[in-house]
């Protein structure tokens, strides 16, 4: 024997360090997006997320004050004022050129052509000074090279809920989420328990076919069944999505469930029957409670598929802004808003964080192994 009891085999760490190495794979990205989806969008156009907790450094062009607005002191004409639209910021050099941005420490003197004098100081603040009165509208430009501290905002998340339609959008996936995940649930879960457990002509034959339907592609069967659809009056509307997802996820939900059901004590079942249960009464006390956690199984796997799907919901919903779902709102901010990365971070988090929830809540059930406890409960 090449292993000793008691002691774990060399195989597990590498098998740990994959698991470990698969957990940051998923998870980081998914942090990224949170942090950037509270920061700043002139910081995060600029820099990535794992330099939100730093100063960020960046290339700022300000105007002074028209020279109308000179204010006289001590026989000198002045104007001052500040760099930094927020108010908040480091400068670290400063140019009157773009062709020198940063001629210039922050702090020292730079003369202009016109004979002023222009500072910038670390804080951004400016100050130019004229000998005689000067003349013109236009302010001076001034390039700054700046380091400003972090900020975050809730700004891009109010902006994504109330101005970009996510809201209408997070309330209509819901609408097809949470049907087409139960539908499927109490259809197969009846269907699963008959093919485990109930005698009739041609059961064989039914459950080879359901498997079959398992390898036919969904994509063949978009367009026949819009077709359907729109003869009988449920194209473009809810309840033909619910029921494409419905017949989408049925072979799976009935063969994993059948799969699980059919392997149940069968002594559970005939004491059932010999005390005058009816087959609903066995089905909703006694397998119901035993198969949950295969029911919360597929419950997972079926309102991720759903909640993520864009394809399905183009061909039944459309893309009319009344019945736009969120993966098709986050398609359309990318086709317009390709640039604003605060707002594809924030949309993005919004989209994913009911997954995420849905799948730390019922995660357990994937793993669990409800039986044994039960019989002995029983």
């Amino acid at each position: 024997m090449s292993g000793v009891v008691g002691k774990r085999p060399a195989l597990s760490w590498a098998v740990n360090l994959s698991v470990l190495f698969l957990v940051a794979l998923w998870t980081l990205p998914t942090f990224g997006i949170l942090v950037s989806s509270f920061r700043d969008k002139d910081q995060l156009a600029v820099s990535g997320w794992w330099t939100s907790l730093t100063g960020s450094e960046r290339n700022i062009v300000a105007r002074t004050d028209a020279p109308d607005d000179a204010v006289e002191e001590n026989g000198q004409w002045v104007l001052s004022g500040n760099v930094f639209e927020s108010g908040s910021g480091k400068a670290t050099a400063f140019g009157i050129s773009s062709r020198e941005p940063n001629a210039f420490e922050a702090g020292t003197e730079a003369e202009l052509r016109d004979g002023g004098i222009l500072t910038v100081q670390e804080n951004g603040d400016y100050r130019l000074v004229y000998d005689e009165q000067p003349e013109g509208r236009r302010g001076q430009r001034i390039f700054v090279a700046s380091v400003e501290p972090p900020k975050f905002t809730l700004e891009n998340y109010d902006r994504v809920l109330f101005s970009e339609g996510i809201g209408k959008s997070f309330l209509n996936t819901l609408t097809v989420t949470i049907p087409a995940t139960v539908i499927p649930i109490l259809i197969a879960a009846y269907a699963a328990y008959a093919l485990s457990w109930m005698q009739f002509p041609g059961r064989a034959l039914l459950l080879a076919t359901i498997v079959g339907l398992l390898v036919v592609p969904l994509q063949v069967s978009l367009i026949p069944l819009l077709r359907l659809y729109n003869d009988i009056g449920v194209g473009k509307s809810f309840i033909g999505i619910w029921l494409a997802h419905t017949a989408f996820g049925l072979p799976l939900a009935v063969y994993l469930l059948r799969n699980y059901i059919a392997g149940l004590p069968r002594e559970i079942i005939e004491s059932a029957r010999v005390d005058g249960a009816s087959d609903f009464e066995i089905f909703g006390k006694i397998i119901l409670p035993l198969s949950f956690p295969a029911l919360a199984s597929f419950a997972i796997f079926q309102f991720l598929w759903v909640w993520n799907d864009l394809l399905v919901a183009t061909v039944f919903l459309g893309n009319n802004e009344e019945q736009l779902v969120l993966t098709g709102r986050l398609r359309e901010l990318l086709g317009s808003r390709g640039g604003n990365w605060e707002i594809l971070t924030a949309s993005a988090f919004v989209a994913i964080v009911v997954p995420i929830i849905v799948f730390f809540a019922l995660q357990r059930y994937l793993v669990r192994g409800l039986l044994a406890g039960s019989v002995k409960g029983g």
